[in-house]
């Protein structure tokens, strides 16, 4: 039995037999070059990328790049401890050129210390020497031998002023009378200078102003009284 032949009348139509008229859907307008092209060329680059790492492995230039890389940062490494330890040294120098510095300024001061300190011993050793000598020279000692001359003429003068000198205590005072030259006017001689202050007190008891030092003297201080 022949069959019939089907055709699009054979149908029965329905809504998508009548489509609208005019174009039906969203339409994009034609895109830019590079943004089609992109896609192709990232696979290229990633198969580069991937053929490239897999010769490396492969060939050995990978453990190759790796110890190049270890051997760069060894030399940095090194660099940059030479520069410290450069640095180092330079402050160690400069703390070993400071501490001679500073080692000198002691020994400096501690030289002119000394010279200092012996000089002023030395100028305190003299101060004491001449206060000594001051001292000695300045003392009076009233246990000296004190003679009395009267060369008035006046009797008893000479006993007078002997008993002053006791009543102001002198212990060794006697009277006598005058033998050889006398002086013009009366006076207090006195032989050493370690007898002077005592002599000068002996003046300033009897009121005498003329203190006179004199070699040969038979006492240490000789009273002379005249008119």
């Amino acid at each position: 039995m022949a069959r019939d032949k089907v055709t699009y009348e054979s149908y029965e139509q329905d809504l998508f037999d009548n489509p609208p008229k005019g174009p039906v859907g969203a339409h994009r307008g034609s895109r830019p070059l590079i943004t089609r092209i992109a896609p192709f060329i990232i696979v290229i680059l990633v198969a580069a990328l991937c053929g490239f790492a897999a010769w490396a492995v492969s060939s050995g230039e990978y453990q190759n790049l790796l110890n190049l890389k270890s051997a760069q940062s060894s030399t940095t490494a090194s660099t940059t401890t030479k520069s410290e330890k450069k640095s180092d040294t330079s402050k160690s120098d400069s703390s070993s050129s400071d501490s001679a510095s500073s080692s000198d300024a002691s020994s400096n001061t501690s030289d002119a210390s000394t010279d200092s300190d012996s000089n002023a011993s030395s100028d305190s050793s003299s101060g004491d020497q001449n206060t000594q000598q001051q001292t000695q020279t300045a003392t009076v000692n009233k246990a000296t031998q004190v003679r009395v001359v009267n060369g008035t003429g006046v009797s008893g003068y000479a006993g007078q002023k002997a008993d002053v000198l006791q009543t102001s205590g002198y212990t060794s005072v006697d009277a006598a009378n005058p033998t050889g030259s006398l002086p013009s006017s009366t006076v207090v001689w006195y032989q050493n200078e370690s007898d002077k202050a005592t002599a000068q007190d002996v003046a300033n008891t009897l009121g005498i102003s003329d203190v006179q030092q004199v070699q040969g003297l038979s006492v240490p201080i000789t009273v002379v009284l005249m008119n």
